[in-house]
């Protein structure tokens, strides 16, 4: 199988300082919000645009994990590494990788909507718009038109970069 790279190690971090900036103009008079990072990238991402989000302002942010059966999500809870007591009456933002059928995201955003939030976004990376879910991204890096067949692989740290397989 053929591995092309869509984006570098640079260029991940270009989307993400954009993203951050992006969600601290949506969110500018906020004194908190909380970024809910998918387990995996997603967190990971969420920990990165944290840290920018904290460089360029003041806004104070929780960072939690949500762990999620990607495949099966209804046969297991949805965990958070935060209390739902610290993202009560908050905008959430719900971070992942790549966004493909919105399956994953659609039940994160469900289990968001069980508390009282202010606003609920999402953010990908990579967003392929093979939505099979009313879900959308609010913030994304790179909006990628694929065939259903390819495969988006996002890989974080040494060998950092987003391939298309």
């Amino acid at each position: 199988m053929t591995k092309s790279k869509i984006l570098n190690k640079e260029q991940i971090q270009q989307k993400l300082n954009r993203m951050a900036w992006q969600i601290y103009e949506a969110n500018y008079q906020e004194s908190e919000i909380t970024l809910a990072g998918i387990k995996g990238n997603g967190f990971v991402i969420a920990e990165r645009l944290t840290k920018i989000i904290s460089e360029i302002s003041e806004i104070k942010i929780h960072l939690t994990e949500i762990k999620i059966n990607k495949r099966e999500p209804l046969h297991s809870p949805i965990e958070l590494s935060l209390d739902d007591v610290n993202y009560a009456d908050q905008v959430v933002v719900l971070v992942d990788d790549v966004l493909n059928s919105g399956k994953t995201m659609i039940y994160g955003v469900k289990h968001f909507l069980d508390i009282p939030v202010k606003k609920i976004y999402t953010t990908a990376l990579i967003d392929r718009k093979h939505h099979r879910f009313p879900i959308r991204t609010d913030y994304s890096g790179l909006v990628l038109s694929t065939s259903i067949k390819d495969h988006v692989a996002v890989e974080l740290g040494a060998n950092e970069g987003a391939y298309l397989e």
